[in-house]
């Protein structure tokens, strides 16, 4: 799972960025956590306002330090959806779906 805190460094950032690394290792999950600070680089995702969190591409949070079962809800869908829909090479993982 490939997770970006978007933010120039500030208190906010920081905070959200540790909390992902606690989370992520409370639940077992593997992630590659990176922090984004280039003004451009946040901006081409669309947010505004920082902290922003950005999971496998998709921005998932923007503004403020999210909560922890926030972050734990983002990563326990993410680590599951997945892989299911890859499994099989569809939704349901079955393979058979039209």
């Amino acid at each position: 799972m490939d997770i970006k805190v978007l933010g120039t460094g500030c208190a906010n950032c920081k905070t959200t960025l540790k909390l992902i690394e606690e989370v992520a290792a409370e639940k077992g999950i593997t992630v590659q956590l990176k922090k984004v600070e280039d003004i451009h680089a946040i901006m081409a995702y669309g947010v505004l306002s920082t902290p922003g969190v950005v999971i496998d591409g998709k921005v998932v949070h923007a503004g403020g330090v999210p909560s922890r079962d926030k972050i734990a809800a983002w990563l326990s869908a993410a680590s599951v959806a997945p892989a299911s829909a890859k499994a099989g090479g569809c939704c349901c993982g079955s393979g058979g779906c039209a």
